[in-house]
């Protein structure tokens, strides 16, 4: 049996190696920004901080000059400046007058728009979820040709196919009636496009295929599981054509000829169109009150369904 004596000049280097493993790593420095770099970031932040309050502003200022001038008399909207009050507070008065002219006029005018946003946007919206859940879903003969399709239908505008609409639907004796404009509302394939890419990724397909072998037929799947996975797809794809029938002018304007059915976009271009005919009436005060109050509502109903997106984009993001 042999027996190594350790020497003072290895203990020595014993007692360093121990010191050196025992000893904390310093933390490389932080790679400090060139000042040239930190002037940069600032420059593009005051940039953009610029840009968006231009932004800001172009957007705003339309309705801050709808806002005042909706609180001027007739007389007042032509002697004033017209980005500021002026004279007396003629609000009240103003949405009275537009309320009440020619018997409620402006009434049946903004329950006809409710009528096309509430049958035409939510029909559209609806089929629009149908159909592109079916086709992000299920695999059929003929689906790339319908892709194409749909592709060919968002890129053409509608303005473009409502003269052959009024043509056909005149030969069917359907103008001049609710539905030459709610029907055509009905077809949204910017909607059907939406639904159809974001049914891809947000609804898997194990959770279909778990509830058919559960028993559950394809309209209970749809209407219980996946409807609420696809619920910001919804609500955004029911955003833009409430918005879009809403604001809706041309259609109504060549398929109706009676005010009993206008909408408020053409109701109210028929008031301003009154000062340029022969024995009428200027009512500029009424046409701006009334262009505030066509406002109101698009914004509350964006405010209401927001509140549902964020909450379905938040609920669709947990696993």
């Amino acid at each position: 049996m042999s027996v190594r004596l350790s020497t003072p000049q290895t203990r020595a280097e014993a007692r360093e190696q121990t010191s050196a493993t025992n000893t904390p790593k310093a933390k490389p420095a932080a790679p400090k920004l060139s000042p040239r770099r930190g002037v940069t970031r600032k420059r593009s932040s005051i940039l953009l901080t610029i840009l968006m309050g231009v932004m800001a502003v172009y957007a705003l200022l339309p309705l801050f000059w709808l806002l005042v001038n909706s609180t001027k008399t007739q007389t007042s909207l032509f002697s004033s400046f017209g980005l500021w009050f002026s004279g007396d507070f003629a609000l009240w008065d103003n949405v009275i007058g537009t309320l009440t002219y020619n018997d409620g006029e402006f009434l049946r005018w903004l329950a006809n728009t409710v009528l096309y946003v509430v049958v035409g946007a939510g029909g559209a919206t609806f089929l629009a979820t149908l159909a592109g859940y079916g086709l992000a879903k299920f695999d059929f003969p003929g689906k790339r040709g319908v892709f194409a399709v749909v592709l060919g239908a968002v890129a053409i505008p509608g303005t473009a196919l409502a003269v052959p609409t009024f043509l056909m639907f005149s030969q069917m004796g359907l103008t001049n009636t609710p539905w030459s404009v709610i029907i055509p509302s009905l077809i949204s394939p910017f909607g059907l496009y939406l639904v159809w890419i974001y049914a891809l990724e947000s609804v898997p397909t194990e959770v279909l295929e778990a509830a058919r072998m559960d028993g559950a037929g394809e309209f209970r799947t749809f209407f219980t599981i996946s409807l609420r996975m696809l619920a910001p797809g919804f609500i955004t794809v029911l955003l833009f054509t409430v918005v879009a029938t809403w604001n809706n002018y041309f259609l109504p304007l060549i398929m109706l000829s009676q005010s009993t059915w206008y909408p408020l976009t053409v109701g109210l271009n028929s008031w301003n169109a009154q000062a340029t005919t022969a024995g009428g009436e200027a009512i500029y005060n009424l046409v701006i009150t009334g262009s505030l109050l066509t406002i109101v509502p698009i914004v509350g109903a964006f405010l209401f369904l927001q509140r549902f997106w964020q909450s379905g984009l938040s609920a669709g993001s947990v696993k």
